[in-house]
């Protein structure tokens, strides 16, 4: 039996490791796009981009697996009825494929012909905004996410000038209530850094950013972070289920609509239980539990045991400024909210109660809020709101 994973980020490389783990005693190919070894990709927008690291290889020793890793081999279709996957370098059988191939940024229009505009998302990416970093040269970043606010966080450690541009009315719009980012917003003004929020980019030029209001911003690197969809465009014409948003629709198996093809990572959604709804989740943790699921369904073929069934508590870090700031859960906007300690204050916590269930919770510096939390999640507990509310009570005392 031979398993094929196209894709060798964080999903495809633990998923193959998964399998072995787990027993598969069959072939393993794992296909990468990118000429790299397999490579983390925190480290990116950290020590890689700094200069304190060359690169971030996975330590994984795939020929003591038994696990082939084929380099520069990018996905180009997918046929199913013939069992395979069509590649730059030709068709590829599979007995069972495992789509891992992630997410890829999403470009403003007319930027890829403009000298001086930067992604970050591969070891590529990071290698050619270093030296810009260490020259300190004059940083613009299109987007205050999570991308935005990391770029941003290594610029000004590195000493660079750096201008951040957001189209909403405050960073994080698409993670946070505006609630909460605002006590967020200063944390850039502490950290030497400028954030423009209601700043719409009407054009990307050779050196500047021009916004919509005629501000020109001079740039000696602009980057782009502006959000990231799956890589499923390879998909079409394949039959697959795609869901709205373009991720791979699968069950709660992270089985996908054709047969013997299974799909993972920052491709692929998933119906939640816990939650209630299609869940696509684009963080590192999802990558690094989802393969172990993908792997006891291949392996266990035919036997559906509980842990095949893929429901996980989303978890996200993001290191902002000299905060360590952590996620735990999911929560929808009529969620309550409820402090815990200070906003103004270098440690603090948001939690997001639903019918007094714990469902999400926000720590900046406090990870034992969040180790409790996320535990507690899992639990399906119901909190008491008064204790949630006391920062000086460990949450995991405030179960009713």
């Amino acid at each position: 039996m031979n398993v094929v994973i196209v894709g060798a980020g964080m999903a495809g490389v633990q998923t193959a490791v998964a399998l072995r783990e787990q027993g598969w005693a069959g072939r393993i190919r794992l296909l990468g796009a990118e000429p790299h070894q397999p490579y983390d990709r925190p480290p990116l927008s950290k020590a890689v981009l700094l200069g304190k690291a060359e690169g971030s290889a996975f330590e994984v020793d795939f020929a003591s697996l038994g696990v082939e890793v084929e380099l520069g081999v990018e996905a180009t279709g997918l046929r199913a009825a013939d069992h395979q996957l069509d590649t730059v370098r030709g068709p590829v059988d599979y007995d069972v494929l495992v789509v891992a191939t992630g997410a890829e940024p999403v470009r403003l229009p007319g930027s890829e012909d403009v000298p001086g505009v930067h992604l970050l998302r591969t070891l590529d990416d990071a290698q050619r905004l270093r030296p810009l970093l260490v020259e300190q040269r004059g940083i613009v970043a299109v987007g205050a996410g999570w991308i935005g606010a990391e770029l941003a966080t290594a610029a000004r450690e590195a000493g660079c000038e750096v201008t951040v541009v957001e189209a909403a009315d405050r960073p994080l719009a698409g993670a946070v209530p505006a609630e909460v980012a605002a006590h967020m917003t200063g944390w850039y003004a502490d950290a030497g850094a400028r954030l423009l929020t209601g700043a719409r980019v009407a054009a990307l030029e050779e050196g500047a950013v021009v916004l919509e209001d005629g501000t020109r911003l001079s740039a000696d690197a602009i980057v782009v972070g502006v959000g990231a969809r799956p890589a499923t465009g390879w998909l079409a014409g394949s039959g697959i289920e795609l869901a709205p948003d373009r991720s791979v629709a699968t069950d709660d198996r992270l089985r996908t609509s054709l047969p013997d093809v299974y799909a993972v990572g920052d491709c692929a959604s998933f119906p939640s239980a816990r939650y209630g709804e299609r869940l696509l989740v684009h963080h590192w943790d999802n990558a690094l539990q989802g393969p172990k699921a993908v792997a006891a369904n291949i392996v266990g073929a035919g036997t559906e045991t509980d842990e095949g069934v893929y429901d996980p508590v989303p978890y996200f870090w993001s290191e902002q400024f000299g905060r360590f700031v952590q996620y735990a859960g999911h929560h929808a906007d009529d969620d309550e909210l409820v402090w815990r300690g200070d906003p103004a204050g270098a440690a603090w916590t948001v939690c997001w109660l639903r019918g007094g269930v714990l469902v999400a919770l926000l720590a900046v510096g406090r990870p034992r809020d969040l180790a409790q939390g996320r535990k507690l999640i899992e639990r399906g507990a119901v909190l008491d709101r008064g204790r949630v509310g006391d920062a000086g009570v460990p949450l995991k005392a405030a179960v009713v």
